[in-house]
C-alpha cells in the first residue's frame, strides 16, 4: 500500500517537470507545425524563439524571449531542447552548435542535405549524450496510422504493391520560397519526398533497390518539382510519387495484397486546421470526415467485405509526447536520427538512379529498427 502511494507521488511530481524549449525560426513550419503543439502541451515550456527580422513572434508570444541569433539562444543554460525549423542548408550547422552547447535537438525534415553530414550529427549526439531526432510528423496522421494498423493486422494479406502520392497543384513557382530555388537541399524530393520515404521505411523496412524518375516540369521552375520512386522489396513493390501539376488528385494511397485492396483519398485534416489558427485541442482533433474514409475490399474469415474503413485520428503532437518520454522518462526514441540518415541516403541514391537512368542497389543504409 505504501509503495503504491509512493508511486503516485512520483507520478504527480513527474507531471510538474517541463522541457524548457527554444524554437529556431519563425516561418510556416514553426508557426503551424511546432509551436501550436508546444504551447498546448503542459510537458513543455516555450522559453525562446529565434526570429531574425520582424516582431511577429513577440506579438504572438509576448511572454517568450525573442532572440536574433542562435548564439543568443544557446547561452541560456536552462534551455534543454532546441527545435530547428530553418531552411535545409542551415540544419547541419545549427544542430551541431546546439549539440555542442549541450542541448537536445529536433530538426525539421529533411534531417540534413547529405548523408555524410547526417552521420556526423549522429556521432556528435552520441558524444554529447544528447537526444537527436527529426520531425517526421507524417507518422502521426490519420491515413498513415490507419494503414499501419491494416498492414500489422494483415487484413489485406501479404502486400504486393503499395502506392503513395503527395501531390499539389501549384503551376507557378513561389519566387520567394527557398524550397523552390536552385540551392542544395531544395526541391520536391527533399521537401515532400522525405515524408513518403520515411513512411515507406516504417511500413516495410529498407528496400533492396531503387529506380527513380526526377524532373522539372513547370516552365519557370528552378529545381525539381516531380518525382517517382520505385522501391523494390523482392515480393513487394513500392511506388512513391509527388508532383506540382496535379489539379485533380487520384488516390493518396493504393495498397494491394494477396487477399484484398485498400484505396484512400483525401488528406489528414490537421495542417488545414493549423493554418486557420485552430489549436490542437479537444477530443475531435485529427479526426477525419467519414466521406474520406478509405475503401476496404478484402476477404475476412471467408467473407468478402467491401466497405468504408474508419480512419484512426491523427495528432502531430504525438511526436512531442514521445520525445518527452524519451528525454525525461528514458523510453526508447521512436524517431531516431538514423531514420533521418536513411531518408537522406535514399534521396542521394534516387538522384544517382535518375542521372544514370538505371536501377541501383540500396547501399550505405543503416540497419536500424523502425516502430
Amino acid at each position: 500500500m505504501k509503495r503504491k502511494r509512493f508511486t503516485s507521488i512520483l507520478l504527480i511530481f513527474e507531471k510538474k517537470v517541463v522541457m524548457k524549449t527554444g524554437v529556431v525560426g519563425y516561418g510556416v513550419a514553426a508557426q503551424f507545425m511546432h509551436l501550436p503543439f508546444l504551447i498546448t502541451n503542459p510537458e513543455y515550456q516555450l522559453k525562446s524563439i529565434l526570429q531574425r527580422h520582424g516582431d511577429e513572434a513577440g506579438k504572438k508570444y509576448p511572454s517568450v524571449n525573442i532572440v536574433r541569433s542562435l548564439d543568443e539562444m544557446l547561452v541560456d543554460e536552462n534551455l534543454e531542447l532546441v527545435i530547428i525549423t530553418t531552411p535545409n542548408d542551415t540544419h547541419f550547422d545549427y544542430a551541431w552548435r546546439s549539440l555542442e552547447a549541450g542541448k537536445h535537438v529536433v530538426l525539421e525534415k529533411p534531417f540534413t542535405i547529405t548523408s555524410s553530414d547526417a552521420k556526423k550529427l549522429i556521432e556528435q549526439a552520441e558524444k554529447k549524450d544528447r537526444v537527436l531526432s527529426v520531425y517526421q510528423n507524417r507518422r502521426y496522421v490519420s491515413d498513415f496510422l490507419t494503414i499501419s494498423k491494416l498492414l500489422k493486422e494483415k487484413i489485406l494479406g501479404e502486400p504486393v504493391e503499395f502506392e503513395a502520392h503527395y501531390d499539389r497543384y501549384r503551376p507557378e513557382r513561389r519566387h520567394n520560397a527557398w524550397r523552390e530555388q536552385n540551392t542544395p537541399g531544395s526541391g520536391i524530393l527533399y521537401d515532400l519526398g522525405a515524408h513518403l520515404i520515411d513512411q515507406a521505411f516504417c511500413l516495410f523496412g529498407l528496400p533492396k533497390y531503387v529506380t527513380a524518375d526526377i524532373r522539372i516540369q513547370r516552365i519557370d521552375a528552378k529545381t525539381t518539382d516531380y518525382f517517382e520512386l520505385w522501391l523494390d522489396y523482392d515480393f513487394t513493390k513500392i511506388i512513391l510519387k509527388s508532383g506540382m501539376l496535379i489539379r485533380e488528385p487520384g488516390p493518396r494511397y493504393a495498397i494491394h495484397g494477396m487477399k484484398g485492396s485498400f484505396i484512400k483519398y483525401g488528406e489528414d485534416p490537421q495542417e488545414a486546421l493549423l493554418r486557420k489558427g485552430i489549436l490542437p485541442i479537444g477530443p475531435d482533433w485529427g479526426r477525419e470526415s467519414e466521406d474520406i474514409f478509405g475503401l476496404l475490399h478484402t476477404e475476412i474469415d471467408g467473407e468478402i467485405i467491401k466497405e468504408k474503413y474508419p480512419s484512426l485520428s491523427g495528432n502531430y503532437g504525438g511526436f512531442y509526447s514521445d520525445l518527452y518520454n524519451t528525454i525525461l522518462r528514458g523510453e526508447p526514441l521512436k524517431v531516431k536520427p538514423e531514420h533521418g540518415y536513411n531518408v537522406i541516403r535514399m534521396i542521394e541514391l534516387a538522384t544517382e538512379s535518375n542521372e544514370k537512368k538505371s536501377r541501383l542497389a540500396c547501399t550505405g543504409m543503416i540497419d536500424v529498427s523502425y516502430p
